[in-house]
């Protein structure tokens, strides 16, 4: 019997490993069945799903250059194939999957201080005044200091008028 892609066959399970399982198909050929097409449902440890020796229907996904891939779960009925209905075995308990919830928009820095603590902070409005003046003046001198240079904050890209 020759083998074609979508066929569905009977095999024995002749191997297993991290990746996968081999099974023995007929006419002396052996196929692989790789870890995600072998349930419908997230796999953990194959050997909870397929052992040694065990007969199993797969059907055919792609013969290439002589290697056989093969596929359990989509052997199975329709039914079955949907997440959910397939039967689990034990170890293939897998958290609950949450919907994406996006986080809310920030819209404060929090309690986060940007400036020094200062403990004797200005009390008065005039004290906040003269501060902010002060603060001003400084940072105006600074560009001045750095326009004098040369240097312009919309620059041409080499940092030059």
């Amino acid at each position: 019997m020759a083998l074609e892609v979508g066929t569905i066959l009977e095999g024995k399970v002749s191997g297993i490993t991290k990746f996968g399982a081999f099974i023995d198909l007929p006419d002396s050929k052996t196929g692989m069945v790789h870890i995600s097409e072998v349930a419908p449902t997230y796999i953990n440890e194959i050997s909870d799903y397929v052992q040694v020796g065990q007969t199993v229907n797969v059907k055919v996904l792609a013969i290439n250059d002589g290697k056989i891939s093969l596929s359990i779960k989509q052997a199975l009925p329709k039914e079955k194939q949907k997440r959910g209905k397939f039967e689990k075995s034990k170890g293939d308990e897998r958290p609950s999957r949450q919907p994406y919830k996006p986080a809310p928009p920030v819209t404060s820095p929090g309690d986060f201080e940007w400036q020094s603590s200062r403990k004797s902070a200005p009390t008065t409005f005039e004290d906040m005044m003269s501060r902010f003046k002060q603060t001003s003046e400084d940072k105006m001198s600074d560009l001045k200091r750095g326009e004098s240079r040369g240097y312009s904050r919309r620059g041409n890209g080499n940092g030059r008028r």
